[in-house]
């Protein structure tokens, strides 16, 4: 048996892969609750957000700013990002050139990039200066998530109309059609609930990285970089391809037997907070049936409800349900959204989440330093090159 390794420490911790349970700093932005299945917004569930009527930018605001608004800040409010929606004409044709041929979050993380190289105060970084830059890719990043799907789909771009709530005028940019009321409140809702998530992978690689203290952009790049990935934002998209894959509702069963042959993992389900009902999916689950019906969508849906009493029955005694992905992309497809814009989604949302973490951490800023356990040789002997 060979030796084991010895294990390095300086100190005392206890070690968990990905950082599990470790506690990172102090905030008072949202709380996820994943015993009881509830996500608090400084204090206020997102059932009665989505409920309340003041659409994505109240939330933002809550998020941003730390209280709800009142009547002429949320206009206000509304009316500085309107202002600022419209994106340079480089990032307009760094989107044509490069969107055809790459996957969205690339054309989302590039432009993010550009819009920084564009800003002559990028590298100032203040709390006034971040806010500022937040505030401008919180309305620009649905402007460049619009003119993303246009142009992977041979389409123009269309400008931003500052008369339009941010949902509305997100959803014309995308499709090039005025939303009806019902499709702009779902739109809202859908941006609320994906707005802030606690420290998330996406949120901490956002916040480690502004922790040196570089521009914001490069913050969020990274953010939007994390979120890409398949374990993350990426999600919905994967799950969507399951519903579409099992095809028909009659072949549920027979192909989550397979899948369990397989250990293949089925996206959509569990939570690394969550042992109870994720309330995200519990919020998008009748509305996925809705506008599936309505899309003359519904066996995606069907697909959906078979497959899910098939999981939770098999491992719902584990803590193991639904995750918001599981019905976003039913939600999103039905919209006629193309799935590839499923995560770019999620980071229009998430933008508010993000910059509302990086601002309170700045002012005690400290950067992040955690340390790995140390598993190799002590006493390796160097041999000359020439004799190895």
């Amino acid at each position: 048996m060979a030796e084991e390794k010895p294990r390095q420490f300086v100190g005392s911790t206890e070690f968990k892969k990905g950082l599990e349970g470790a506690i990172t700093n102090e905030s008072s932005i949202s709380y996820v609750d994943g015993a009881n299945g509830k996500l608090i917004y400084r204090g206020y569930s997102i059932d009665d957000l989505c409920q309340g009527g003041g659409g994505y930018e109240e939330t933002a605001y809550l998020l941003i700013d730390g209280e709800l608004p009142k009547r002429a800040q949320l206009e206000a409010f509304k009316k500085d990002l309107a202002g600022r929606r419209a994106i340079p004409q480089p990032v307009k044709d760094l989107i044509t050139q490069i969107a055809p041929n790459t996957h969205p979050m690339n054309t989302l993380r590039t432009a993010v990039s550009m819009l920084g190289c564009l800003n002559p105060k990028e590298f100032e970084v203040t709390v006034e200066n971040d806010l500022d830059i937040a505030m401008s890719l919180t309305a620009q990043i649905p402007t460049i998530v619009g003119a993303t799907q246009r142009v992977r789909r041979g389409e123009s771009i269309i400008d931003p109309d500052p008369s339009r709530s941010l949902s509305e005028d997100f959803m014309h940019m995308m499709t090039g059609k005025d939303p009806d009321p019902r499709t702009a409140e779902v739109m809202d809702m859908a941006l609320i609930i994906h707005a802030e998530h606690g420290m998330n992978a996406s949120t901490f690689s956002a916040m480690v990285t502004n922790s040196s203290l570089t521009d914001l952009y490069s913050s969020i790049c990274a953010g939007i970089g994390s979120l890409k990935g398949p374990l993350h934002g990426g999600a919905n998209e994967a799950t969507l391809k399951t519903f579409t894959e099992i095809g028909d509702p009659a072949t549920t069963e027979e192909w989550f037997s397979a899948a369990k042959a397989k250990k293949q993992k089925v996206m959509g389900f569990g939570h690394r907070v969550y042992r109870a009902y994720d309330p995200r999916a519990v919020i998008f689950d009748p509305v996925a049936k809705e506008f599936a019906e309505r899309a003359g969508t519904g066996h995606l849906y069907e697909i959906a409800k078979k497959l899910e009493a098939l999981v939770v029955a098999d491992l719902g005694g584990k803590g193991i349900f639904p995750n918001v992905d599981f019905f976003s992309g039913v939600i999103y497809n039905a919209m006629g959204i193309d799935t590839d814009m499923f995560t770019p989604i999620f980071a229009v949302a998430r933008i508010a989440g993000w910059s509302a973490r990086i601002l309170e951490y700045l002012p005690d800023n400290r950067l992040f330093r955690p340390r790995a356990v140390y598993v190799g040789d002590l006493e390796a002997q160097y041999v000359p090159i020439d004799e190895r």
